[in-house]
């Protein structure tokens, strides 16, 4: 067995069980061991694609994300998407082909540990015949332990070499799945929290990516029950809470304006595994003057990065929260606080954005009229079934399927924003899809993100995904044109000519349709009814409008 061989094998042993890439030379080998192993391959049409596919596949399944790619512009295609999953503690290993060491002069050859460290990934390589299996485990136990992006090098010679002795696979399994307890903070740490949830009359929780990965919905959920919190999200854990009559949905640029307003009244808000960021927290604006303000999380370096807190622990979401409910049972402590039946009653009346009432905006083009995004989207969020995951693409756009389009849970919104990136939305899509077949995936884009990755529909027909690919299209670059458009400036390098989407779509062999009104919806109604064995893409020729969550962006820059 020569170390290409055994590095796929290894790879499958540890749970790689589906994998996406694009197969150059200097993946070739290994990724035909992963499938001989038993891990199913999927094959995308661009690199950055790929390692965005692994990167949902992962967030969806809470497993580990796996890439393979070919050695030097088989990794720089991938770098955007591998930033994005760097940003967000994916547990993802890229495995990328890398020129031998004595090959100084192949095209090739470019620095690709330093390349993946720029971005924020953990850069990692097969080293030698003798060390491969452990450097395999050690990546594998970096993604899983620390969730981070680990690229894994594998320097062409040593691929081909034999490896000697072959060492137990299994023995080096175990070592890479030796994971640290999870982090539980000091009893007066936790008595600390609790002495703060003793004494709020209006708290808030506020649950991020951390809760999310470390499954703490039933222990917030218990702990904001005895000690009368609202829950809230950031956005990239949507779906958390839902289901409790007291949730919030999301904290943030996305807030309902009842949910805005009572985070703002909020006497203490506690941070479970949620950085505060600008995006979280309105630029602090949600956060009241007189607030006390806790934050909890395993990260020591993400206590009070974006803005100061009263009190920090260092501890697990999950564990932290068990911890603090066993205080105050302890203490005999159970308060309402912020659960009235007056918040209970306004939240059932104005908790979703379906709820809040607006004025329609259609447009009109040359070609007929253009549908308010808002009116399509709630239109489709009525039409879908709950069992739903959408996946959204960056852009002006964005804020209408992330608010607008409700989810069953916290697997129900993949949300690859960190990095910001357009055109990610339709290969986060297809991860996802492939983690969750049961449930119907929604890639929501802009006609830029779409244009910009739309060689993976081929991906998406070949697969037979069930997906409904919904394009916002103004025709533009929406952001750019809302921000700079009332200053005077030039939009002519940020407006494009109309392009028929449906029509590309058809090419690509999905199933398509082009929606001006909302009886063009008839068409998805359609396709919704089944058997929904291959794409549909819904050009949905939108009426642009500015879209207040970008302004805010915008202030950030």
């Amino acid at each position: 067995m020569n170390v290409a061989e055994a590095v796929g094998q290894t790879l499958a042993r540890f749970g790689a069980g589906t994998v996406f890439g694009v197969v150059g030379s200097g993946n070739f080998h290994v990724t035909n061991a992963l499938a001989a192993s038993g891990a199913r391959f999927v094959a995308a049409r661009h690199e950055g694609g790929a390692v965005t596919m692994a990167d949902a596949y992962a967030r969806v399944s809470r497993g580990l994300g796996v890439v393979t790619v070919h050695q030097g512009p088989g990794l720089t295609n991938a770098v955007t998407g591998m930033a994005e999953a760097a940003k967000s503690r994916t547990p993802l290993v890229v495995v990328a082909g890398e020129v031998a060491a004595a090959a100084v002069r192949s095209n090739f050859r470019v620095d690709q540990a330093a390349i993946a460290a720029a971005v924020g990934a953990v850069p990692e390589r097969v080293h030698s015949p003798q060390t491969a299996l452990a450097d395999v485990a050690r990546a594998c136990r970096t993604a899983v332990a620390e969730r981070r992006t680990v690229l894994l090098g594998l320097p062409l010679d040593v691929q081909a070499a034999d490896l000697p002795d072959a060492p137990a696979l299994a023995s080096a399994r175990a070592r890479a799945g030796r994971v640290p307890a999870l982090p539980v903070p000091p009893p007066a740490a936790v008595a600390g929290l609790a002495d703060a949830l003793q004494a709020a009359r209006r708290p808030v929780f506020v649950a991020g990516r951390g809760a999310r990965l470390s499954g703490a919905r039933d222990a917030l959920a218990d702990l904001a029950g005895r000690c009368g919190a609202l829950p809230a999200t950031s956005a990239v854990a949507r779906g958390l809470f839902a289901g409790d009559p007291f949730a919030l949905d999301v904290s943030g640029g996305f807030a309902t304006p009842a949910a805005a307003e009572l985070i703002r009244g909020a006497d203490l808000v506690v941070a479970w595994g949620c950085s505060l960021n600008m995006w979280t927290t309105r630029h602090g604006a949600l956060i009241g003057r007189n607030a006390a303000l806790v934050q909890v999380d395993v990260d020591a370096h993400a206590l009070g990065a974006h803005r100061p807190v009263d009190l920090a622990l260092i501890g697990d979401a999950a564990e932290t929260a068990r911890a603090a409910s066993a205080e105050l049972e302890a203490r005999g402590h159970r308060a309402t606080g912020y659960r009235t039946p007056e918040v209970a009653e306004r939240l059932a009346r104005e908790g979703r954005w379906q709820d809040v009432p607006y004025d329609e905006h259609p447009g009109e083009d040359g070609g007929g009229p253009r549908i308010d995004p808002r009116t399509l989207t709630i239109a489709l969020d009525g039409m879908l079934p709950r069992e739903r995951t959408v996946a959204v693409d960056s852009g002006n756009f964005m804020g209408y399927p992330a608010m607008f389009l409700d989810v069953p849970d916290d697997d129900g919104l993949v949300f690859t924003q960190a990095f910001q990136s357009v055109g990610l939305g339709l290969a986060t899509a297809i991860g996802a899809a492939v983690a969750r077949p049961d449930r119907l995936t929604v890639a929501a884009l802009g006609d830029g993100g779409a244009l910009m990755s739309v060689a993976e529909l081929e991906t998406a027909v070949r697969l037979g995904l069930g997906l409904l690919v919904l394009v916002y299209d103004d025709e533009a670059y929406g952001a750019e044109v809302h921000h700079f458009g009332p200053g005077g400036h030039p939009l002519d390098a940020v407006t494009f000519p109309p392009a028929d989407l449906a029509a590309i779509g058809r090419g690509f062999g999905c199933a398509a349709a082009t929606v001006r009104t909302p009886d063009d919806l008839a068409a998805v109604a359609g396709w919704l009814a089944g058997p929904r064995d291959r794409p549909m893409v819904v050009d949905a020729k939108i009426a642009s409008r500015p879209a207040w969550w970008l302004e805010e962006a915008f202030r950030g820059h």
